[in-house]
C-alpha cells in the first residue's frame, strides 16, 4: 500500500514550474523512480516481474526465487535495458494492474476502500514527470499522453469538455485524435495531429454556421464569427496546417512545437465558438 499524505501535499507545496525538456527519452533515474513508486503502491518484485516481461517479451529467470535481491535485480536490469519508449508501456502496465487491484478490494467488504493504489501510483508518477521536466503524463485511462506547458493543458482539457458538453461528438473525437498523434511512441505523428485538429476546428465551424464549404471559405463568409484581427490568425493557421500537415514537402518536416501549437490554437478558438 502507498504511505501516507507527505508534509508536503498536507500543506499545499510543490516544486516550481519546470520547463519541459524531454521527450523522447526515459532516464536512468526515471527507471529506478518508477519501479520505487510501484513498490510503494503495494506491487511486489514478483509481480513487478511478471509486469515488466510482459510488455517486453521476456521470459523470467527461473533462477531467481527470492523476491529480494535476486528478482528485484532481475527486474531492475530488465527495466534499466529497455527501450525508453518501453518505459513507458510498463508505466501503462503497472497502472493497469493497480487499477484490477483496486477494483478487486473494493469489491471485498471486508477490505478497506478508502483509497486507490492506481491513483496515488498516477500521481506520484505524474509528480515526477512535473518535477523533472518530462514531456508525458498518466491520464486517469491509464494512458501515457504527451504533456504540453500548463497554458496549454488548461486550453486542451477546457476544449474537450466544452465539445462534449455541447453534443459535439465528432469534433471531440478529431481532438482526441490529435492529441493521440501528439501521443505517439517513440515517434509522434505530427502532421497527423495538425490534420485533426483543424479538423475539430472545421467541424465546430461548419456546424455553427450550416454550411458544408472548407475553414478558410467560411471565415471569409462569415467575417464576424472570430473577431478582427484575430481572424487572420486562424486563417493563416488553417493555411499552415494545409501546407505542413498536408502538402508536404521533402525534407521540411513539422516541428513537435509546432503541431502543439496548432493544436492549443485548434482547441481554444473551438472552445470559444
Amino acid at each position: 500500500m502507498h504511505s501516507p499524505e507527505r508534509f508536503s501535499d498536507r500543506h499545499g507545496y510543490a516544486p516550481s514550474h519546470v520547463e519541459i525538456s524531454i521527450r523522447n527519452d526515459a532516464s536512468e533515474e526515471l527507471r529506478g523512480v518508477l519501479l520505487d513508486i510501484a513498490i510503494e503502491c503495494g506491487l511486489t518484485p514478483r509481480i513487478l516481474r511478471q509486469i515488466v516481461c510482459q510488455v517486453l517479451r521476456r521470459r523470467p529467470n527461473p533462477a531467481n526465487w527470492s523476491e529480494y535481491p535476486n528478482i528485484w535485480e532481475e527486474v531492475q536490469t530488465l527495466v534499466d535495458e529497455c527501450e525508453w519508449y518501453r518505459v513507458y508501456d510498463i508505466v501503462e502496465a503497472i497502472h493497469e494492474e493497480l487499477c484490477e487491484r483496486d477494483e478487486a478490494r473494493f469489491e471485498d467488504p471486508f477490505a478497506p476502500s478508502d483509497s486507490s493504489d492506481a491513483e496515488a501510483f498516477r500521481r506520484e508518477v505524474n509528480d515526477y514527470f512535473r518535477m523533472r521536466g518530462i514531456g508525458w503524463q498518466l491520464s486517469s485511462e491509464g494512458s501515457v499522453e504527451a504533456r504540453g506547458p500548463e497554458p496549454f493543458e488548461t486550453v486542451k482539457k477546457q476544449a474537450q469538455q466544452t465539445l462534449q458538453a455541447t453534443g459535439r461528438s465528432t469534433a471531440s473525437n478529431e481532438l482526441r485524435l490529435a492529441l493521440q498523434d501528439l501521443s505517439r511512441r517513440p515517434t509522434a505523428d505530427l502532421t497527423g495531429a495538425i490534420q485533426h485538429s483543424m479538423a475539430a476546428l472545421e467541424c465546430v465551424v461548419r456546424d455553427i454556421c450550416g454550411a458544408s464549404e472548407t475553414l478558410g471559405r467560411l471565415l471569409k463568409q462569415h467575417p464576424g464569427l472570430v473577431p478582427p484581427p484575430l481572424d487572420q490568425s486562424v486563417e493563416k493557421a488553417w493555411g499552415y496546417a494545409s501546407q505542413r500537415g498536408r502538402h508536404l514537402l521533402e525534407g521540411e518536416p513539422p516541428e513537435f512545437e509546432e503541431a502543439e501549437l496548432i493544436v492549443g490554437i485548434a482547441a481554444s478558438v473551438a472552445d470559444y465558438l
